[in-house]
């Protein structure tokens, strides 16, 4: 079964293939579409349904999106669904390690290090069957980065559940504790369903 992922990133592409075995994973540009929607949205849910309900109006088959981000709780919730663009006011771009660095230095002196990382998947199947599932895996902003694994933010990111900062944590560890990956989980048993569904109505035509 074909699952649309409404995003043209190859490492997302790669994840989601390791979160939902049993589908194809396809990207927009896989076949040939004009894929790049304006996340206008305030909050994760919003940004999502906008790329999922973009996605479906081009393809009409079940489509899957997700928005995800880190929540700094001394910094009221920021850089929140800001996290990809964190720092790159004006125009200029940074990469992974110049955002996280200038996170530790905007939370030097900062006592209260809490954060937590957000993902919002969106589902539809067709007009009638959407579904949102929103889960956050809790933690801390450490001092100071460490490991090497992961991407983004996870050398900085205490991890409360795997007891790591999440650029220690190995793949399987990830796909355990990860927001993503719990959203993942969940999706994973909605499609399931939504497989039986529609089994069952094509037995009965």
């Amino acid at each position: 079964m074909k699952l649309y992922l409404a995003s043209n990133n190859e490492h997302k592409r790669k994840e989601f293939r390791e979160f939902f075995k049993d589908y194809e994973i396809v990207l927009p540009k896989d076949e040939g579409l004009d894929f790049d929607p304006e996340e206008t949205g305030s909050t994760f849910i919003e940004n999502a349904l906008i790329k999922a309900e973009a996605l479906y109006a081009l393809v009409h088959k079940p489509c899957i999106a997700d928005d995800s981000g880190l929540c700094v709780k001394a910094f009221g919730g920021k850089p929140g669904i800001h996290t990809a663009r964190y720092g790159e006011e004006g125009g200029k771009k940074l990469n992974d390690r110049e955002k996280y660095e200038l996170l530790l230095k905007n939370m030097e002196g900062i006592e209260d290090r809490s954060a937590e990382f957000v993902c919002t998947m969106v589902l539809i199947v067709d007009e009638h069957n959407k579904y949102v599932v929103e889960k956050s895996c809790r933690g801390h902003i450490v001092e100071k980065a460490e490991g090497s694994h992961g991407f983004g933010y996870d050398p900085v990111f205490f991890n409360e559940e795997a007891m790591d900062v999440s650029a220690n944590l190995t793949i399987e560890e990830k796909n355990t504790y990860s927001h993503r990956a719990k959203a993942a989980f969940q999706m994973n048993s909605i499609l399931e369903k939504e497989k039986e569904r529609i089994c069952s109505e094509m037995s009965r035509k």
